[in-house]
């Protein structure tokens, strides 16, 4: 077989080895364009790339805070708000990239804030070169900020930076909830705690509401080292338009304020009382226009015991004292604290008397000044008796024995029906949070003996809140119409668009429209000529009524004392509570303090929202000290539920 000759190697020839020359030298030519390239970036926007390297490796994934929602007055005054502040961050590795970035950052940081020790900085950057992000200080306001801003941005005519070394400080956004009232309406906003929890009051209650959703930035370099962003913004928290009126608030307080400073005198935590509150309500629909209590709160600082306590003393606490201090002073005692209201509750006995029939408009009662329960004396005011007394002259002489009279009359299934229907051993619904449970402070008709019937038409012997208090007697006044008590009228996004309306409430018919106006009547005469002429505001028909609670344990010398009353009598348009818990005098029983309080609010208040005097001015009733009516809501001994040896008696 013949073999085949091997071909030689075949050798480049001239025309393959120009086609590589040039192959190689546009490679080279590129290469070198390349490193052209990377060199004029690196001298012209080298800086700029720098930062978005780091920023790209540092916080490729950055939270944008969401800005929660304001609490606004009926008006549009701002009650609540978060404001954004700033943490001034420290990147050392940046600082330390050039020796000369060191003291041109240092000295800026010093100067623009003072707070800041020069030391500390230095010490920071020497011995924490990697770290990228170092808190130097907190919540810096935006005006203190500035300062640094312009320091690092300046730039001189030519467009030159005047301060290029300033290197690696920047500024973390965050929020901090402010309320440019301070104390104004403090158990009724309340406050946040970190990461914006409600803690108190609608900042509680309307917390996931208020709160927004947080945002996200993502950043990265493309593909020609540009640094591209991703922002997911962040949702900012709805806003609540509150029935409260600023204007009629900071009225209350005042004259809360006024009334304690006035009769303080080392008494409890400097106070002039244990409590004083008040509510003011718009009685046609629940709306509350406004509603205090004393001591309050400075929301902006919340924690601190200061106003109310010595240093000593505060020095002394436990962190469990200090604890249950603070808890006294937030909680709201408007809707959180139980109470016996006293003679207040006898509009109510009257009015469920007059609706089941069982007491009539011309029915008489003989009052001798007390009533006998098996040896138990539950007295009237008068301890001698007031007489014959007529429907409306019980009311306005608050007698005590006419008005266990008529509760036999009413008997302990309508009574107890009717407590039900006022609302009293419920909860009222108010948007408020801790609103106190009262059904076991009431008396079921199965458990009611002669004797806590007879007490608690005068409002002794059952507990109830001041906001079931004022939202039951409102239907009283306004025809019978029983309105959830609210606070929260609308809730609007964050550029001011209304999300939902909240509507009054109608919850029921308490009594009947003539019932009604009958009542009205009654209690216009207990302001005019009764135990409730202290509180008349000169110039303007009222109604009301007196209340004064003898404490427990009976015979100890305590009192709360309280006023209901509003304005106009024949169409009211405003309803005042006040209670004064425990007034710091020798002589406790005397609801004058109240009506003083009351009457002084509504002097003010009722030409503010445009109510005219329907009457002629007298000149008359500047207010009492001490002197003035007592009322008759108190007793002696303890309930033993027998029956009365004089029941018959009144009973004709």
């Amino acid at each position: 077989m013949r073999r085949k000759r091997r071909r030689p190697a075949q050798k480049f020839n001239r025309k393959m080895r120009t086609k590589l020359m040039v192959l190689f030298s546009l490679i080279l030519a590129v290469l070198c364009g390349l490193i052209g390239r990377l060199t004029y970036i690196e001298h012209t926007k080298g800086e700029t790339y720098q930062k978005k390297v780091l920023s790209m490796q540092s916080y490729d994934s950055k939270t944008i805070p969401y800005q929660r929602g304001e609490i606004i007055d009926r008006s549009g005054t701002v009650l609540a708000t978060s404001v954004a502040v700033y943490n001034v961050i420290l990147d050392c590795t940046v600082v330390n990239d050039k020796e000369e970035y060191v003291d041109p950052t240092v000295e800026a940081l010093v100067k623009c804030f003072p707070e800041l020790d020069e030391t500390e900085i230095r010490r920071i950057i020497k011995e924490k070169k990697d770290k990228r992000y170092i808190v130097l200080a907190k919540k810096v306001p935006y005006d203190e900020v500035q300062p640094f801003v312009e320091l690092q941005d300046a730039v001189d005519k030519k467009g030159n930076k005047v301060n290029p070394d300033i290197k690696g400080v920047w500024f973390e956004k965050e929020y901090q909830r402010n309320y440019p009232f301070g104390s104004l309406a403090s158990s009724v906003i309340g406050f946040t705690s970190s990461g914006n929890v409600g803690t108190t009051g609608l900042e509680n209650y309307y917390n996931s509401t208020l709160n927004g959703i947080n945002g996200r930035e993502y950043g990265y370099l493309d593909s020609d080292s540009d640094f591209e962003k991703t922002v997911i913004d962040a949702q900012d928290g709805d806003a609540l338009v509150t029935s409260i009126d600023a204007n009629i608030q900071s009225i209350v307080e005042e004259k809360i304020k006024d009334w304690n400073e006035k009769y303080r005198d080392n008494y409890y935590k400097g106070t002039g009382s244990i409590n004083t509150a008040a509510i003011v309500m718009n009685p046609n629909n629940g709306e509350i226009l406004a509603m205090a209590d004393y001591p309050n709160v400075d929301l902006n600082n919340p924690r601190d015991l200061s106003k109310w306590y010595t240093k000593k003393q505060i020095k002394n606490m436990s962190e469990d004292e200090k604890m249950d201090a603070l808890n006294e002073i937030w909680q709201n005692f408007c809707v959180s604290s139980t109470y016996e209201p006293g003679s207040v509750q006898k509009p109510f006995t009257v009015a469920c008397g007059l609706e089941t029939g069982t007491i009539k408009d011309k029915m008489t009662f003989d009052c001798d000044g007390y009533e006998d329960f098996n040896g138990q004396k539950v007295r009237c005011v008068a301890r001698y008796g007031h007489g014959i007394e007529t429907v409306r002259k019980t009311l306005m002489d608050s007698c005590n024995d006419a008005i266990m009279q008529m509760s036999y009359k009413i008997g302990k299934n309508h009574f107890t029906e009717y407590q039900s229907i006022y609302g009293f051993g419920q909860k009222t619904g108010i948007d408020l949070p801790g609103e106190a449970n009262t059904a076991s402070l009431m008396y079921q008709v199965e458990d009611m003996k002669p004797i806590d019937l007879a007490t608690n038409a005068f409002g002794q012997n059952y507990n109830c809140t001041m906001v079931q208090m004022v939202s039951g007697f409102a239907s009283l006044i306004n025809g019978g119409t029983y309105y959830q008590p609210h606070l929260v009228t609308k809730i609007t996004d964050s550029t001011g668009n209304t999300i939902s309306t909240v509507e009054p409430k109608a919850v029921k018919q308490t009594i009947s429209q003539s019932t009604s106006d009958k009542i009205r009547d009654y209690l216009q005469s207990v302001v005019k000529e009764g135990t409730g002429n202290t509180a008349k505001v000169d110039g303007y028909s009222m109604g009301g009524k007196t209340g004064t609670a003898q404490k427990f344990p009976r015979g100890n010398g305590k009192y709360l004392v309280s006023f209901m009353g509003f304005a106009p009598y024949d169409n009211p348009q405003v309803l005042i509570y006040v209670v004064v818990n425990e007034p710091n005098v020798a002589d406790q029983p005397h609801s004058v303090f109240a009506q003083n309080i009351a009457r002084e609010i509504l002097e003010e208040v009722l030409p503010y929202m445009n109510i005219y005097p329907d009457e002629k001015k007298t000149g008359v009733n500047k207010g009492y000290d001490v002197t003035g009516s007592k009322d008759s809501s108190q007793y002696t001994g303890k309930h033993n539920g027998t029956k009365s040896r004089n029941e018959k008696k009144k009973k004709n």
